[in-house]
Formats: structure tokens, C-alpha cells, sequence
């Protein structure tokens, strides 16, 4: 993704991954499924595909919200927002603290947006600023121990907030969702941006 396709919006980051656009059938919105099945709205090259792939267009960005909204109602009482609690999610991933720009890119924002989300995560003390032991004019972000603590919370509000969505969905039909979130999540190399 190039710099010109990154945002500066902390909020949107979290929007843009976090909540992820899971998919969810609108009352008459067909069988679940049939997308893509040939001789099916929605396959394309097909009459009426359009109007089932802008429905389902909708219906994800709809559910999208719905999903930031939730998330952000759990993340409340533990003082932090989808933004900060996916970039104190990413720091924890790294092996070894990473640089402000490491975290913009596996983020795919730009810099400044990072720097916005750490100030506020230092000013809360759950991460701090580190000179790189080999080179000290680098700047890396470590978790401090109220940070850790926090990410063993939000494990918690997550799946609270994920038990929330998905509710009206059987395990089979969780299971199903799944592997089709992971075909658009991941889609390849050729299905990617």
C-alpha cells in the first residue's frame, strides 16, 4: 500500500482491521452461500450481479459499524480505545520492540497516526518511548507492565464484544463465517490490493 493510500485518522486504523467487515445476511437477502455459485446473483458476469454484490457491499459496511460500535462499548471501561488497543496489540506481536515506523507499516497507516496512538498509551503509562541499544538516535515502543496487564484485559472485552456479534449464529454457521473471512482477509496474491 502506498503512502498516499495510508490514513492519518488513529480511529480509522482500528475501523479498517479491527472490526474487519464481518459478513451478515440481511433479512431477504437470500440464502447464505449462494454468492458466486454460478447462474447466482451476485457471480459475476452474471445479470443482477451487481445489485447482489452492492447489497452485500452494504450489508458489510453496515455490520462494519455495528462491529466498531460494539467494540468500542467493551474497550470503555478499560479506558482505551479500538485504535490504541490494536496498536498496544501489534507492539506485544513484534519479537523485539519495534521502531514507530515498523508499526505504521504492519498497521498500514501513516507515521503520524502512530505517534498520536503512543502518545496517548505513554501518557496512560502502557508503553514507553526506548533508545535502540545499537543505534540511540532510533526510537523503539516497549510495553511496560501496565501494558501487558491491559492486553490480558482486552482479551476479555474482545471476546465479549465478539460473543456480542455473533449471538444469533450456531457454531456450525461461526465455523462457516470463519473460513469465509479468511478467503477476503487473505485472499492471495493475486486477490490482493
Amino acid at each position: 500500500m502506498s503512502t498516499t493510500d495510508r490514513t492519518s485518522d488513529p480511529d480509522a486504523l482500528a475501523r479498517a482491521d479491527d472490526t474487519g467487515g464481518v459478513p451478515a445476511r440481511a433479512e431477504g437477502a437470500g440464502a447464505p452461500g449462494r454468492v458466486g455459485v454460478p447462474g447466482t446473483p451476485g457471480t459475476p458476469g452474471v445479470p443482477g450481479a451487481s445489485d447482489a454484490d452492492g447489497l452485500l457491499a452494504e450489508q458489510l459496511l453496515r455490520l462494519t459499524r455495528r462491529l466498531h460500535r460494539i467494540q468500542k462499548r467493551h474497550l470503555e471501561p478499560v479506558g482505551i480505545t479500538p485504535a490504541q488497543s490494536r496498536l498496544l496489540r501489534t507492539v506485544a506481536a513484534f519479537g523485539e520492540p519495534p521502531r514507530m515506523a515498523d508499526l505504521a507499516a504492519r498497521l498500514e497507516v501513516v507515521p503520524r497516526a502512530v505517534t498520536s496512538l503512543v502518545d496517548g498509551l505513554e501518557t496512560a503509562g502502557r508503553v514507553r518511548r526506548a533508545p535502540d541499544p545499537d543505534n540511540r538516535r532510533v526510537i523503539r515502543i516497549e510495553l511496560t507492565d501496565a501494558g501487558r496487564a491491559t492486553l490480558r484485559e482486552l482479551r476479555s472485552a474482545r471476546r465479549a464484544a465478539a460473543e456480542d456479534i455473533l449471538a444469533p449464529l450456531t457454531a456450525e454457521q461461526r465455523e462457516v463465517l470463519g473460513g469465509l473471512l479468511a478467503a477476503l482477509v487473505d485472499p492471495g496474491p493475486e486477490g490482493g490490493c
